[in-house]
């Protein structure tokens, strides 16, 4: 892959949690992309202690003697707007920056903005793909390039690359798949369009799906739901920041499940049966396996030892 007759590429990158590391990582070590600057979140409390915590990417950045801009928001900091101006970018890429560009940001770079999406667009468009696909049970999601617009994930696609969902994969699972395929379905979009060999193409907005975050109501396990439609919510919503479930005035963090197909009667909700393996707890449609939970105020456990420790009989809800 290489740029005939071509100075090296200028680059923004825009990013800010660890899912975007290992693509400028990535993009760092090209010899035909030079990234001029890393635009990315301010840092932030983090922990117990609430110690200002800086964004992965701006560690990394430094790491690798790159500028950092940290705006509160871009669209708003005439200063930066600026700076970024005088750079003469090639392109903006952003992956998980977390703010909005405006119009006079996205006129920046000469050949536009490329976003990284983690959907097969237009599906699940919006700020939560990958758990929204898993949550639906979706056996196929993936990850594109797009040219990004003034809407919502609207931009024309550049590249595309299919994933496989299996049954029990996480969304630490699909986002670490994700981050895999970054840097080169990226370099691939970059090299394409300059060369004129990649010709973007619009989206079908009449098959648009959106991914919202999830509410905290969202987070909470409805046992008169299926088994397996429970199974997907918990593994959506891990790690953070997990399934719910009430076991009387406690709250408990559903982590780790799996589907038993098995008819019984009893209350959804209900553990009707206990092992080395679990909880099996009754639902709408077969059994939830309980396998790991965190009891409030507790730390991480099977979920086994933890029902050793309280009274019987167990009810979720």
């Amino acid at each position: 892959m290489s740029l005939q007759n071509q100075n090296n590429l200028k680059v923004v990158f825009l990013g800010t949690p660890q899912i975007a590391c290992h693509a400028l990582s990535e993009l760092i070590k090209c010899d035909e992309i030079e990234i001029c600057a890393v635009v990315t979140q301010p840092d932030k409390p983090a922990g117990r202690g609430h110690k200002l915590t800086p964004p992965p990417i701006k560690l990394l950045a430094l790491e690798n003697n790159v500028e950092v801009f940290q705006p509160v928001s871009i669209r708003k900091d005439a200063e930066l707007i600026e700076k970024l101006k005088f750079l003469k970018p090639d392109f903006f890429i952003t992956i998980a920056f977390g703010q909005i560009l405006s119009q006079e940001v996205l006129d920046i770079p000469k050949y536009g903005t490329v976003n990284l999406h983690a959907s097969l667009l237009p599906k699940y468009r919006g700020a939560n793909p990958i758990a929204r696909a898993i949550a639906d049970g979706e056996a196929v999601s993936g990850v594109c390039t797009m040219l990004t617009s003034i809407g919502v994930d609207e931009g024309d696609v550049i590249l595309t690359e299919k994933i496989e969902i299996g049954k029990n994969m996480t969304t630490e699972d699909l986002a670490i798949k994700i981050s895999d395929i970054a840097p080169e379905i990226l370099k691939k979009s970059l090299f394409g369009i300059c060369s004129g060999e990649i010709i973007p193409k619009k989206q079908d907005g009449s098959k648009a799906t959106f991914a919202p975050k999830f509410s905290k109501e969202e987070t909470f396990l409805d046992f008169s739901k299926s088994a397996l439609q429970l199974h997907n919510l918990v593994r959506a919503l891990y790690p953070k920041p997990s399934a719910n479930a009430h076991f009387g005035n406690l709250l408990v963090k559903i982590l780790q499940t799996e589907v038993v197909e098995q008819k019984i009667s009893a209350k959804n909700g209900e553990v009707v049966k206990i092992d080395k393996n679990g909880l099996y707890v009754a639902t709408g449609e077969n059994l939830l396996l309980i396998k790991t939970l965190k009891p409030e105020g507790k730390r991480e456990m099977a979920a086994y030892d933890w029902s050793c420790g309280v009274a019987k009989p167990i009810v979720f809800s």
